[in-house]
C-alpha cells in the first residue's frame, strides 16, 4: 500500500518536478557507464555505439548524469510545475518500482553468475565474457589492450575537438 505524504525527508532530496534523462545521440560515445548507473534499466544501447534511454521508464533520478564523461545527457522538464504526486500517478510508482526490482534481480543473478564463473559481477550481470589479463598471459600474447579509462580519455579527446573546431 502508498502512502501518499506530500512531505520528503530533506535528507533524501527535495521535490521538484518529474524529469526525464535524454541522450544527445551525436554526442554519445557508448561507454555504456549510464547503463550501468541506472537503477531502472531506461537506458539501452551497447559498447561503442549509441545510447539511448526508454522515456516511459525513465524516473528522472539523474543518476547517469554525473556518470557521464562526454556530457550527452539532458534533463526535461516532463510535468510543468507539478511535483510529487501531482507528478507521479499510482501506476508510474508501481512501474518504477518493479523495474527497480527487476533490475536488482538481475545484478544479483549477475553477482552470483560471477562468483561461479570467476568474472567481474558487471560483465556476468551484462552477459559479457571476462577479460581479464595476467602477467603470464601478456608474456605469451602481448600487451593487454588499452584500459577502458585510456579507452574513454580518448574518446572525450575526440568530442571535445568535434565540439570546438
Amino acid at each position: 500500500m502508498c502512502i501518499r505524504d506530500s512531505s520528503l525527508n530533506p535528507d533524501n532530496g527535495v521535490q521538484t518536478p518529474r524529469s526525464v534523462m535524454f541522450i544527445d545521440e551525436a554526442w554519445c560515445i557508448g561507454c555504456t557507464l549510464c547503463i550501468k548507473a541506472c537503477p531502472v534499466d531506461a537506458i539501452v544501447g551497447a559498447n561503442k555505439l549509441m545510447h539511448t534511454v526508454i522515456e516511459a521508464a525513465c524516473t528522472g533520478c539523474a543518476l547517469c548524469i554525473p556518470v557521464c564523461p562526454v556530457d550527452c545527457i539532458l534533463v526535461e522538464n516532463v510535468t510543468g510545475d507539478a511535483s510529487g504526486w501531482d507528478a507521479w500517478s499510482p501506476q508510474l510508482a508501481e512501474q518504477a518500482r518493479d523495474r527497480y526490482a527487476a533490475s536488482q534481480r538481475r545484478l544479483q543473478r549477475g553477482a552470483i553468475s560471477a562468483r561461479n564463473t570467476g568474472q567481474a559481477p558487471q560483465q556476468a550481470a551484462m552477459g559479457t565474457p571476462g577479460t581479464a589479463a595476467t602477467a603470464p598471459t601478456e608474456q605469451v600474447f602481448g600487451p593487454a589492450l588499452p584500459s577502458k579509462q585510456s579507452i574513454i580519455a580518448a574518446a572525450q579527446a575526440r568530442a571535445r575537438a568535434l565540439r570546438d573546431g
